[in-house]
This record gives C-alpha cells, structure tokens and sequence, in this order.
C-alpha cells in the first residue's frame, strides 16, 4: 500500500469524518430490511401480490446481500474502498427508488435483490476501514460504534416503517433512503482516500469460485427462509436446492485454497481467536435476529398488535443498546474480553430466561425488564467479539477476515429464524395435542365451557346450533392461543440454553496482546 494513503496516517478528524460517513450508510443499508418487513402487508396490497410471492421481497434481498458481504474484500482491493463504497451507496440508493416505482411484484423482487447485492458491500467494508485508520482507544470504540449500528435497525425498523406507511404510504419506506443516499454517495465520492485500486485484479477474476459461492449462499438463505413453510425436505425444491447448495459449497473450497484469483480468503481462519469470534458471532447473530423475529411475532399473533403497537414495545431495547455501548467501549480499553464476553452471554441468556415465562396477557410493561436486560447484554457480546476477530490484522487480510466475520453474522440470524420457526411450530403443535388431550380426560369440563359459552352466544344468534358452534371456535381459538404461547416460551427457553452452552468457548479464545505485531496478509 502507498505510505501516503497508509488509513493509520491520516489525520484524526479526517478519520472520524471517512468512519462517519461509511457508518451512516452501512445504518441505511441495514435498517432497509426491518423497515420494510414491519409494512409487508401494506406492500401486498399495493401491489397486488401473493402471500407465498410477497415472501421474496425479503428473501431475495437477503439472498443477494449474503453473497455480496464476503465479496465485497475482493472487490475493495479491485476498486479501492472510496469506489466500492461510493458506487455501493449510489446503486442502493437507485435501487430503493426503483423499489418505490415498482409496478408489481416481479419489478419489486428483481429491485430488492439488485439493493441487496449492492447494499451488502457497505457493511464489511466499513468494519476492515475502521480497524485499519484506528489504533490504541481510538480502535477500542469503534467496534461498539458499529455495534449499536447493527443491532439498532431491528430494533427501530418496525417503528420507523408502521409510521412511515400510515403517514405517507407504503413506498415512502423506500423513498426514504433517496436523500440520505445521494449525501452518502457524494461524500464518500470526495472524502474516502485510504488506499488505491488494483484494476488487474478484475482479469484474474475466478468466475468459477464467484459462482459457486452465489449457489452455495443463495441456496442456503433459500432454505433457511423457505423450509418452515415447506415442511423442509419433504418439498422437492427445498430439497433440490439444498443438494446443489453442498455441491456449490464443495467446489467453492477446493477454489479457496487452489485457485490462482480465489473470490473470498479463508486464510483469516487459520487463527484460532478469530475462529471462536465467528463463531460467537453465529451464536449472536441467532440469538439477536431469532428473539427480534420472535417478541414481535407473538405480539402480533398472541396480542393482536398493529405495527406502531409493536414498535413502540420493543423500542425499549434500542434505548438499553445506547447505554449499553458506552460501558462496552470504555471496558474494551481495560478488560480482558473473554471476561466481557462471558458477562455478556449470561446476561442474555437471563434475558431470554425470564422472557420464557410469557402469558397471552403480557405487553410492553411484562416485556420492559427483559427487553432492557437483552438490549444492554447484548453490546456486551458484540464489541469484544468484534475486537477479538479483527484486531492484529494488516489491511488486505482485514478485508477477508471483515468479510466472513460479518457473515457470520448474517448466517446466524438466518439459521436462527429457521430453528425458532420450526421448533414453534412443532412445540405448538406439541401442546395443542396435550391440552386436548386434557380436556378430553376432563370432558365434562371441557362440555361445561362449550355450554357456559354457548349461553354467552345465544344472546348473539337466535340458532341455538348456531351459538354451540361459535362457542367451539371460540374455546378452540383459546386453545390454539394458549398452546403458541407455550411454544413461545419453549423455544426461548432452547434459546437460553443455547447462550450458556456458548460459555464452553470463552476459555479456548486467546485475544492478541497489545503489542503483538499484526498477522501478516497473503
């Protein structure tokens, strides 16, 4: 690398000036998602769409923004990080207006993946610019910076997106990122200066490798986001995809380690340290995703919210992430992270513990405590895993070793809202079959509530054959309401065990001492 562009030289105010701006945009890029999935609803009505089809506005960017994050190193290197960054920006923000034109449902998916794929280069690349320009209690911040900037979109997403469409429709969620974009586009433009391209590498670009690595990302999001629905294996697609998902995975390792321009280095995982953080940030990435997915899922299904009701609830876990991060960034300048990490995983599993213990009843005041609790613990496992996955890196490793460390991320909300789906699923099932059998032992009771509510609907309906009918949907509503609950609380309680079983990790991480030299880039 040039000495004069060397990111470390820069001055300082310059350098919080590239990081800010380079943060905003990975923030748009990744509040997008949440906005939008808050007003799928609207979105279906607008355009006119099916339930099965309307599933792919989101998958189709999700597919496409997976591939993108650990292509995005290659392509820093090809571009430099200020064009990468700057075309990233520019091309989301045409694509969101191109979302906000969309005249049906074909137009919307092929715009989603286009904003996908060209809005997942901002997220990896802001992490390696980051660690390259800081050092000593500069660096310590920055991984909680960038933490509040991943884990606040889920959390105000939904509220964002629910006022946006009852004020100015469903396509002000994509106008919205119009005006910030363009900011965004022209300021990394004239701003970002911290290293050069390398044009030649885009003829010894591996096709081959690039390709297999789409099927192999694609196809697992592909599954993961469409196997609850489709009973997994037993849909002949699911399980086609899921066969030339391996096939793709398999040639995209053999390209890995003998390909003469691989697309993605895997070589940031021969230090072991960065292996446990990926792999800690799998486990984040699952427990932060699937609990988002889940508390507004119940609300809305269990509770009957709309989406300004459900925002407005979980909007208590923003506000512990804000503090959070202050206390995680000031501990990341003296305290050995195994230890932060470890107080970080129990907190959350706490959170996830006490939220366990749900009742059809429970709204924004049942959910306070726990929601408050999860927000503060979970910059706790965020920050130091970040610095333990990308501290002593040179920058063209930082690259590769941003890339995959963010996918993991990724992989771990998309795994994670798979498992939680499937295992509410079956553990609702579980217990709809358990209450009836209930009832069924107790059958004179369960005869007294269908009679005590038919009395109720007799004075509704003059058929009395009509009101026993009414008062059997409403007990088997109640049924249906009460075993979801249930299942709710079985699969937070999975999820809690989960996050103590990560502690087993903690002791094998070895994080690099200060003055260590940084590993050196092949």
């Amino acid at each position: 690398m040039n000495a004069s562009l060397d990111p470390a030289n820069l001055p300082t105010r310059r350098k919080f000036l590239i990081f800010g701006i380079m943060a905003f945009g990975q923030f748009l890029a990744q509040i997008d998602i949440q906005i939008v999935a808050g007003s799928l609803n609207e979105v279906q009505a607008g355009l006119s769409a099916d339930p099965d089809e309307l599933s792919w506005i989101q998958t189709g960017y999700l597919m496409a923004e997976l591939v993108m994050i650990p292509f995005a190193a290659f392509l820093a290197q090809a571009l430099s990080t200020r064009w990468l960054f700057a075309i990233s920006a520019g091309l989301f923000t045409i694509a969101s207006a191109l979302c906000g034109l969309a005249w049906n449902i074909d137009s919307m998916i092929l715009f989603r993946v286009i904003q996908g794929f060209v809005g997942g280069a901002m997220v990896p690349t802001v992490f390696a610019t980051g660690f390259a320009m800081f050092t000593g209690a500069q660096r310590a911040v920055i991984p909680a910076i960038l933490g509040m900037v991943s884990v606040l979109p889920p959390t105000l997403g939904p509220t964002v997106g629910g006022w946006l469409t009852e004020a100015f429709g469903w396509r002000s969620i994509f106008y919205i990122n119009v005006v910030p974009g363009i900011v965004v586009t022209a300021l990394a433009a004239w701003t970002i200066r911290v290293d050069v391209p390398n044009l030649g590498m885009l003829k010894r670009i591996d096709y081959s490798h690039l390709l297999s690595m789409a099927v192999f990302l694609g196809g697992l999001e592909y599954v993961l986001e469409e196997g609850p629905r489709h009973e997994w294996f037993s849909d002949p697609a699911i399980a086609m995809v899921t066969w030339l998902s391996l096939v793709a995975f398999g040639l995209f390792l053999e390209r890995s380690f003998n390909s003469n321009g691989p697309i993605v280095k895997l070589t940031p995982f021969r230090r072991p340290t960065f292996l446990f953080a990926c792999v800690f940030n799998l486990v984040i990435g699952f427990g932060m995703y699937s609990s988002t997915y889940l508390i507004p899922l119940f609300l809305g299904r269990v509770r009957d919210y709309d989406s300004m009701q459900i925002g407005t609830t979980v909007f208590a876990v923003g506000i512990a992430q804000i503090f959070s991060t202050i206390i995680a960034a000031r501990l990341s300048q003296f305290v050995d992270p195994r230890k932060t990490v470890t107080v970080g995983l129990i907190l959350f599993a706490c959170s996830l513990w006490l939220t366990s213990h749900i009742t059809p009843d429970w709204g924004f005041g049942a959910f306070l405590a726990p929601q408050l609790l999860r927000g503060f613990s979970i910059m706790l496992c965020i920050v130091p895993s970040v610095s333990m996955a990308l501290s002593g890196f040179k920058m063209a490793e930082l690259r590769y070793a941003s890339g995959l460390f963010n996918l993991m991320r990724n992989l771990g909300g998309a795994i994670g809202i798979a498992i939680v789906n499937t295992l509410l699923q079956d553990q609702t099932r579980i217990h709809i079959v358990r209450i009836g059998e209930t009832l069924g032992e107790a059958g004179r009771h369960a005869t007294g509530m269908v009679a005590e509510l038919g009395n109720r609907f007799s004075g509704l309906t003059p058929d009395a054959a009509h009101a026993v009918l009414l008062a059997k949907a409403e007990l088997g509503q109640l049924v249906t309401r009460t075993a979801l609950t249930l299942g709710f609380n079985e699969v937070f309680r999975f999820m809690a065990w989960m996050f103590l079983a990560a502690l087993l990790m903690v002791p094998f991480c070895r994080p690099l001492r200060s003055n260590a030299p940084p590993a050196d880039a092949h």
